[in-house]
């Protein structure tokens, strides 16, 4: 059950309310009924509380916070909860009612507005603009409950193939609507559609899920490690970009924690002093694509953090030009280092967490060890590096074949010495 306080729902109330790790709600002192909900994610929305005529408790989302003002969801509030005792009304039937007849596009628009809340913005931001691009354009018009498997399997062909979106009735081209992509794009938009069909399954929209049992292309992902020479080039290109070709120095030093942690780019860049505990050698990262989750660290993170000025305002490790940001332009800076080095070029930031992995599995620590490094929630995540542990197997695998090959060649020793 949600936290909840009670208190009069207004601009500079609303706009105070915290996010915590549980929903929260703030009941509206004067109107029965009246509330908003705060999620994990910071997100608001207005809802009304109510019974319907069968006695069964309801509760009817108005709208999310900014674009709606809570005044304007006051007086929506006041009008549902009147047709409610007046007329026996029950919105959330009616909108259900309603929903089922809708298409498509109205669906999505649903999803961006209700079934987000979970999600971080730049997750929900990259939802918005798959459903723009490709699954609006292509199937749109159509109905929700009248959308085949079929149809699906066309949108994924579509996508990957780089068709463009015509008009259902005159065939021609839409507007600007161009879909562009490849498999790739193509997997997770069938992805994303299934989920969207999924939170109408949940809210008694949709009937089924068209999109079980449409096949995904494979997911060919490109994995770049480093191998123990290229760690020792990337040193050197390290200490020449800082001493000689004046780079950057927090962005040069960005670069050798995401060499030491295996963190992700966004987690360092937005890493804070006050995240930074010496003490207990971890980084407390507060929003990291997992959520929030402690990194523990070696002497060298900590010995590198430790020599870092501070600035003064800025209360980022590596701090931008502008005060209270963090450093920008880190992918550009990362372009100039390893073009010094031949043997560097087609290295991604990214791929120094594949690489920092990739030691891990390599020196033989288990697959849950390297994951919980990595902040991994789900071990299969972790298990592409499965393949790298061969080389303890393979000295494993010697060792075994020395020890039968010393026991058969002293065999055929004793056999020649006993015949001659």
């Amino acid at each position: 059950m949600a936290n909840s306080i009670k208190k009069r729902i207004n601009k500079q109330n609303v706009n105070s309310l915290q996010p915590t790790q549980k929903d929260f709600i703030m009941w509206d002192d004067q109107l029965s009924g009246f509330g908003v909900r705060v999620k994990p994610s910071g997100a608001k929305s207005y809802f009304i509380q109510y019974r319907n005529h069968n006695g069964t408790s309801r509760r009817f989302t108005l709208g999310r916070h900014n674009p709606l003002s809570p005044d304007i969801a006051r007086d929506m509030a006041m009008k549902e909860l009147g047709r409610i005792i007046s007329e026996r009304a029950d919105p959330i039937q009616e909108k259900k009612n309603r929903l089922q007849e809708s298409t498509i596009k109205q669906l999505c628009d649903l999803y961006l507005n209700e079934g987000c809340g979970h999600k971080k913005p730049n997750t929900i931001q990259i939802d918005r603009g798959r459903i723009e691009k490709h699954i609006v354009p292509l199937l749109g018009r159509k109905k929700i409950n009248e959308l085949t498997r079929a149809d699906v399997a066309k949108m994924r062909d579509d996508i990957a193939n780089g068709k463009t979106a015509l008009d259902q009735k005159s065939g021609k081209l839409r507007g600007r609507s161009i879909v562009t992509g490849g498999k790739g794009t193509a997997s997770r938009a069938v992805s994303l559609l299934s989920s969207i069909y999924s939170f109408a399954i949940d809210k008694s929209i949709a009937k089924e899920n068209p999109c079980k049992g449409v096949k995904k292309f494979p997911d060919k992902q490109f994995e770049r490690y480093l191998s123990r020479e290229e760690f020792k080039e990337l040193a050197d290109a390290l200490i020449e970009a800082e001493e000689q070709d004046g780079e950057n120095l927090y962005a040069v030093n960005a670069i050798r924690l995401l060499i030491f942690t295996g963190c992700r780019k966004s987690e360092i860049l937005s890493l804070q002093w006050e995240h930074v505990n010496f003490e207990h050698s971890c980084l407390m990262l507060p929003d990291s694509k997992t959520g929030q989750k402690p990194v523990r660290v070696g002497t060298h993170v900590l010995s590198i953090l430790s020599k870092l000025p501070r600035v003064e305002g800025n209360p980022y490790v590596f701090p931008g030009a502008l005060q209270n940001m963090h450093f920008v332009g880190l992918t550009r800076v990362w372009h100039r280092i390893r073009s010094k080095k031949k043997t560097l070029g087609d290295v991604r930031l990214h791929d120094l967490r594949h690489s920092f992995a990739s030691v891990g599995v390599s020196e033989g620590f288990s697959i849950q060890i390297v994951g919980n490094l990595l902040g991994h929630k789900n071990v299969t995540t972790t298990q592409r590096y499965a393949h790298l542990a061969d080389d303890p197997v393979k000295f494993a695998l010697n060792e075994i074949s020395n020890q039968i090959d010393a026991a058969m060649t002293k065999s055929e020793n004793v056999q020649k010495s006993e015949g001659s």
